[in-house]
């Protein structure tokens, strides 16, 4: 079996190579990135081209399945930027799957892509699609989600599977997650679960996440297994302001949502931070999600609880760690300072 995976230099990206590489069945891998890595894998081998521009027919020919990952998380400064790379990159990567004759396409959706719901009551796959329209990142999704209806209508001979993933993280991803989120001016030292004082205690924020490992276990069986349709991903325990005190060693403090908006909004607005508004709202008004489809359907359970996930994360914002891959260059000095001339969240940066 060929596989060719777009976006396979970034978080989730580099964890699938190393999935697909340890699978057998999987005979040929090719991992495609708009800037190549220093990171190598033993049976990959690597393409260069950006999914807007590039000729990704002649990438995709011959090959038995296709996992499209590339998404741009920056610049939220500037949504045209990212709509171009996610949506229409998105529909140029369906249009040369179909191009080539490639029998099957894995995409990388989102709980991001669900539309709101109180988090009472956890949702399947049949939740409506439509994402938050307040963020830039639910609008791509849903979006895309849209674009992938029509695909599937017009195209009854290729197996298509959406999965939709809670948060992922791993260890070598850390030092990404802080530029794509936190920014230049969080200090390593304090990303330490014995130095955070407290955690603030939104009402609405419930998060489910997942490990980079087991989300790539997941793409490994959607790739070699006849299924198709949606899956939900992510995995236990839900976070809440309560747990994550607990598993930070720090306490609660009660906050208004209207106050913790404001202080993301001014944070944006004053380029001190990179995560736009839109993305805090998104992370509280996106449901929690049901899990039984991919473990009946797809034979996926995973490994990492969703604690020792956040443990890894933390740990390796504290080490500033990463990987030899553009998208999960380690933390340096240079790094940050670069971050802080451009503007935080003004450059373009890919993950996959």
């Amino acid at each position: 079996m060929r596989v060719v995976v777009v976006g396979a230099t970034g978080n989730v990206g580099t964890s699938v190579v190393r999935a697909l590489e340890a699978d057998d069945s999987v005979t040929s891998i090719v991992g495609v990135a708009r800037r190549l890595p220093g990171w190598q894998s033993e049976r990959t081998e690597w393409r260069r081209a950006d999914v807007v521009t590039g000729d990704l027919s002649q990438i995709f020919d011959g090959a038995d399945a296709v996992v499209h990952l590339a998404w741009l998380f920056q610049p939220t400064r500037n949504a045209t930027v990212t709509w171009r790379a996610n949506v229409l990159g998105s529909v140029r990567v369906f249009q040369a799957v179909a191009e080539a004759g490639v029998p099957a396409l894995v995409y990388a959706s989102s709980v991001g892509a669900y539309s709101p719901r109180p988090k009472d009551e956890p949702v399947d796959e049949s939740w409506p699609t439509h994402g938050y329209p307040g963020a830039a990142y639910g609008r791509e999704k849903a979006y895309v989600e849209r674009v992938l209806d029509v695909f599937e209508n017009d195209n009854p001979g290729i197996r298509v599977v959406r999965m939709r993933p809670g948060f992922i993280f791993k260890r070598e991803a850390a030092t990404e997650q802080r530029r794509l989120f936190a920014g230049p001016l969080l200090p390593r030292r304090l990303v330490k679960a014995a130095n955070i004082p407290f955690v603030p205690d939104i009402p609405g924020l419930k998060l489910q996440i997942l490990h980079a490992e087991d989300a790539a276990e997941a793409y490994r069986l959607a790739v070699t297994r006849p299924v198709s349709g949606a899956f939900n991903l992510a995995a236990d325990p839900v976070l809440d302001p309560s747990a994550l005190a607990e598993l930070l060693g720090a306490r609660t403090v009660p906050v208004s949502p209207a106050l913790a908006r404001a202080a993301v909004s001014a944070g944006w607005h004053l380029r001190l931070v990179p995560a736009a508004p839109g993305l805090l709202e998104l992370a509280l008004q996106i449901p929690l999600m049901k899990m039984d489809r991919a473990r009946d359907v797809l034979g996926w359970m995973p490994v990492h609880s969703a604690a020792d996930t956040l443990r890894a994360l933390l740990e390796g914002m504290h080490d500033g760690a990463g990987l030899d891959t553009p998208p999960l260059v380690p933390d340096t000095g240079r790094n940050r300072l670069r971050e802080l001339v451009t503007g935080s969240g003004s450059r373009a940066t890919p993950d996959g």
